[in-house]
């Protein structure tokens, strides 16, 4: 069988009327609203993450979810985040030396 064939041949067809067997534990999951205090709390992580943001010298960052929960709607994933960008703007003023920020 030479690689060419192999690309080119057929898989299985999949149980469910064209999805991939894997998709229904990828697919999006219906999620419970959030209660006032979580609320609450992803509104200081969000404030904290803006005031990290301020004091960095980032202009931009990309961060993708894991677990299924997007990381924005996660206080925990947001602080992190902060945490994060706090975190490479130290290490990146001492490297620096005294002519940083």
């Amino acid at each position: 069988m030479g690689l060419w064939s192999w690309f080119a041949r057929r898989r299985k067809p999949s149980t469910d009327a064209g999805r991939p067997a894997f998709a229904a534990a990828i697919g999006p999951k219906e999620q419970e609203p959030l209660t006032p205090e979580q609320v609450a709390d992803l509104k200081a992580a969000w404030a904290e993450l803006a005031e990290a943001a301020k004091e960095s010298a980032a202009t931009g960052f990309h961060a993708c979810a894991r677990g299924g929960k997007p990381w924005q709607e996660d206080p925990a994933a947001v602080r992190s985040v902060a945490a994060l960008l706090r975190r490479v703007d130290a290490a990146d003023a001492a490297t620096e030396g005294p002519t940083a920020k």
